[in-house]
């Protein structure tokens, strides 16, 4: 039997605020386990909450990125249930009316086409403490620390059919945030995390089929894997005249399986009521326009601006405004050293490899914008050829000296003496003799192999074009 696959994703990302979201506590990673949990985040006796404005602003800052409806009136109800590391008994969050409503997210998939993915909701809500067991030897430690953070949990449309799919709507909501600067996002450190569901159903079928939710998941990669693992079990399960149950599950990365934790909780479950500490939160138009006037050039804009002014193509567009800083690095080398596109095939290519190869983010890079930037400038003034500025890129990994010094100090500045490169040409002419007939009788490629001759007896310095045009010349 053919199968589809059904997904929806909800994504909790933990917003940049200096202070939690109900109570004035430092919310910093990182910090000594119950260090940053006051009275209120310890839900101790007549305490009340006091509502992070900061916070407000962030889910409607990202509300207005997507394109999405914004509650002027949202209302925080008690989710109830009950966990060591949740002291209340109860999550305050938004269930009837979030402050952010529905909107869309563009995808740019593998092959290079475009999908809209829908989203729900945003809400915002508070995070819960954390259990640490691997520490304590038959017991539980409690950190809550993180009791309080204010998160923005991102639900979209059950509309996303694959895992690549998933993964893309992923990093494009990770790099939204990033740019909006209302959340770090680093999902090792879980201030993005994510919640998979997942069902199948027949080919052709309408009808949604069981779904399962996995937890908190945190790297892309892990997402993919997840997914094609349950969609796996799944296909298993009915296949062998079983049914799926609906229930919450967690990925095993080192067996690439789920496994089941718990039955899933449904609305009533959690007995929700109106938060009765907390007023509704009324906004006006005003508050909304401010804010909007307010929001940063997006991934999308941005891109679009890259293609058009700097002509670059789509796909190196994409990939340097993948991030933020990807692309202030990018915009930063191409105005230091005025060529775009030799900035973008820089950035792309040699730099991007090497990040990746260290696993390093670009705000790590261990060479400046404006060192790269001098590097091509010289390929551009014929100070080094480009074969030759690799070889300094290289050094510059572990030579902090300029890059003048750099070229200086290894004598490897561009031959472009008109009387050395001729005495390069004349002996590869008398050298290769059978070749010059060959490119005499109209055989093209082999003007490939005399330059190559050249370059190799100048020790890569000659300057390729000079040598060509010489050669040309010479014997035609």
């Amino acid at each position: 039997m053919e199968w589809e696959t059904v997904i929806g994703l909800e994504v909790h990302v933990s917003l940049s605020t200096k202070s939690k979201l109900f109570s004035g506590t430092a919310s910093e990673f990182g910090a000594e386990p119950n260090t940053q949990a006051n009275i209120f985040d310890l839900a101790l006796p007549g305490t009340l909450p006091v509502f992070n404005e900061e916070a407000l602003k962030m889910a409607v800052r990202f509300g207005l990125a997507i394109g999405a409806e914004i509650g002027e009136r949202s209302v925080f109800d008690r989710k109830n249930y009950f966990y060591p590391d949740l002291p209340k008994g109860y999550q305050v969050t938004q269930l009837d009316f979030p402050t952010v409503g529905k909107g869309a997210l563009t995808i740019t998939l593998e092959d290079g086409t475009e999908k809209v993915i829908g989203v729900t909701r945003a809400h915002i809500e508070e995070n819960a403490g954390k259990s640490l067991h691997e520490e304590f030897s038959g017991q539980s430690g409690i950190d809550l620390n993180r009791a309080g953070e204010p998160l923005l949990e991102i639900v979209s449309e059950p509309e996303i059919t694959n895992a690549k799919e998933a993964v893309a709507y992923l990093k494009k909501l990770h790099s939204i945030v990033r740019y909006l600067d209302i959340s770090d996002a680093i999902m090792a450190q879980g201030s993005m995390r994510c919640d998979v569901n997942v069902s199948i159903r027949p080919k052709g079928e309408t009808e949604l089929g069981t779904r399962t939710e996995i937890k908190n998941i945190n790297s892309f990669r892990f997402v993919e894997k997840a997914i094609n693992s349950e969609i796996i079990r799944q296909q298993e399960v009915i296949e062998d005249g079983g049914e799926v149950v609906q229930e919450t599950r967690r990925y095993d990365a080192n067996k690439d399986i789920t496994t089941s934790m718990r039955s899933k909780e449904v609305a009533n479950d959690y007995r929700y009521f109106p938060e009765p500490d907390l007023l509704p939160v009324v906004i006006d138009e005003s508050f909304i326009s401010a804010i909007k006037a307010e929001l940063p050039e997006l991934p999308d804009a941005k891109k679009e601006r890259f293609m058009q002014e700097f002509s670059l193509s789509n796909y190196d567009a994409g990939v340097l405004t993948a991030t933020r800083e990807m692309a202030e690095y990018f915009e930063e080398v191409a105005k230091n050293c005025g060529d775009a596109k030799l900035a973008a095939n820089w950035v792309t290519g040699d730099l991007l490899a090497l990040l990746n190869k260290n696993d390093m983010e670009i705000t790590e890079s261990p060479i400046r914008s404006e060192r790269l930037a001098t590097l091509i400038s010289r390929i551009k003034d014929n100070t080094i050829s480009g074969k030759i500025a690799k070889t300094v890129f290289e050094t510059m990994l572990e030579d902090d000296a300029g890059v003048d010094e750099i070229i200086e100090k290894k004598g490897l500045k561009q031959v472009t003496d008109t009387g050395e490169i001729e005495k390069l040409v004349d002996e590869v002419i008398a050298n290769n003799p059978d070749q010059v007939q060959q490119l005499k009788d109209g055989k093209e490629q082999v003007l490939g192999f005399l330059v190559g001759q050249a370059m190799k007896l100048s020790q890569g310095k000659a300057n390729p074009g000079q040598v060509n045009q010489l050669l040309r010349e010479k014997i035609q």
